[in-house]
């Protein structure tokens, strides 16, 4: 099978890595990649927002499967565009794709198939917004409707934060995604995801998982994409996943299908774990980014029969196995990140660091020569695996501090509240 991944990041090379193992696989390709893609891929350098250009690309290197891996892309419709081409692709249809496009959209989801979820409003204007906000107080959430590459999202604990998120949402912080406001009520809890595959109809659970999405530790600093992650999060018990697979995603994949959208990709179900039991906070319409790292260092199974048989309909009879031991992945990022910050840096000291036990990802690099150098603001993915949290924690940032790069910087503590729990 000749598979192009479409994506640049940390996300895209840990897919394309574990699908070059794949004996069903004849060649890949990656569309643009980054500077670790081409170890394991050939990189394609295309505007991955030209759609044309992509399925041009597709059809001259013959490909039979494309595997979308970034949000923007998912919302855009490529997908679409590729498989109306006759060309196979693992991605949900633009239509199925609101679910992470579009908070409102979700919402409404929520409400007509009764999903458990924090109470909401939605506004399209600032005043009604802060009114709503003086009548509610804090704790509150405040959302950017639409896509925000992951910092669209203010958990305001005061009234003058909230305040100050909905302003620079009207103001045009996110652009068009910013235009309306989704204001949530605050749930006390602790947050997992859940990836889950649907073929439209069939449900195939992978994993759980955990991020962090604060900058500097002790979950301190601006929200980022995510600064590490760790997998699987043993904070979900038995109990609560099978409510939030019977009362969350059942639902939902139930509920697209009925709208005539049904849904063929992964489910990135963002989870808060509170008293009356699981409620939604958010879906991803695509495989997490740290997320997706740690989740395919743990996998035993083929990926590639699995995304294709999601992108098919016949994930039916599928079953995916993983390798017992926990995965925790560090990103290192430049110094400036999530704000503004400097490319072209020199990165040295990956060489000889990749074993069966650490792999380093790449997201923001580029090569030039010889050289590896920062292109980005999520750098690195530094991941390990052991037999407990604390053990892939220490590998992982072993690795960390064998990397010459002093542009970089990451969090020292990821992975802290399960440490927490295992000591």
């Amino acid at each position: 099978m000749r598979v192009l991944v479409i994506g640049s990041g940390g996300r895209e090379h840990a897919l394309a890595w574990k699908i070059a193992q794949s004996p069903l696989l004849t060649k890949l390709y990656v569309a643009p990649g980054n500077g670790g893609t081409e170890n394991v891929a050939e990189n394609l350098d295309l505007d991955i927002t030209d759609h044309a250009a992509v399925i041009a690309a597709a059809k001259a290197h013959d490909i039979d499967f494309v595997v979308v891996g970034p949000d923007a892309q998912v919302v855009a419709g490529l997908g679409d565009d590729i498989r109306a081409t006759g060309i196979t692709c693992f991605c949900p249809s633009r239509q199925a794709g609101q679910l992470e496009g579009s908070k409102s959209f979700t919402k409404a989801l929520c409400d007509e198939f009764d999903i458990p979820t924090a109470a909401y409003a939605r506004f399209e204007d600032e005043a009604s917004a802060l009114a709503y906000i003086y009548t509610q107080g804090a704790p509150i959430v405040i959302k950017a409707d639409g896509l925000a590459a992951g910092k669209g999202v203010t958990v305001a604990m005061s009234v003058e934060e909230a305040e100050e998120a909905v302003i620079d949402c009207f103001s045009g912080a996110f652009g068009d995604s910013g235009a309306a406001v989704v204001i949530e009520e605050f749930m006390e809890g602790e947050e997992v995801s859940l990836f889950v595959l649907c073929d439209g109809e069939t449900l195939l659970p992978l994993t759980t998982a955990q991020d962090h999405k604060r900058a500097f530790d002790g979950d301190l600093g601006p929200n980022t994409g995510g600064m590490g992650a760790y997998s699987p999060a043993p904070v979900m018990t038995r109990e609560q996943y099978d409510f939030a697979m019977a009362k969350i995603v059942e639902p939902t994949a139930r509920g697209l299908a009925q709208r005539g959208t049904p849904y063929q990709g992964v489910f990135y179900a963002g989870l808060m774990l509170t008293e009356e039991g699981p409620k939604l906070v958010e879906y991803n319409a695509r495989f997490g980014d740290p997320e997706c790292q740690v989740m395919m260092m743990r996998m035993e199974s083929d990926l590639l029969p699995l995304l294709h048989a999601t992108a098919t309909g016949t994930l039916k009879g599928h079953e995916v196995h993983w390798k017992d031991a926990y995965a925790l992945t560090v990103i290192m990022a430049t110094q400036g990140y999530p704000g503004s910050y400097g490319k072209g840096s020199e990165i040295r000291g990956l060489e000889g660091l990749d074993s069966d036990t650490l792999t380093v990802f790449h997201a923001g690099t580029m090569r030039d020569g010889n050289r590896l150098l920062a292109n980005g603001g999520r750098v690195l993915n530094v991941t390990a695996l052991g037999v407990s949290v604390k053990e892939a924690q220490a590998r992982a940032y072993r690795g960390v501090d064998a990397v010459d790069w002093p542009e970089g910087f990451s969090r020292r503590d990821i992975g802290w509240r399960e440490i927490a729990r295992e000591s």
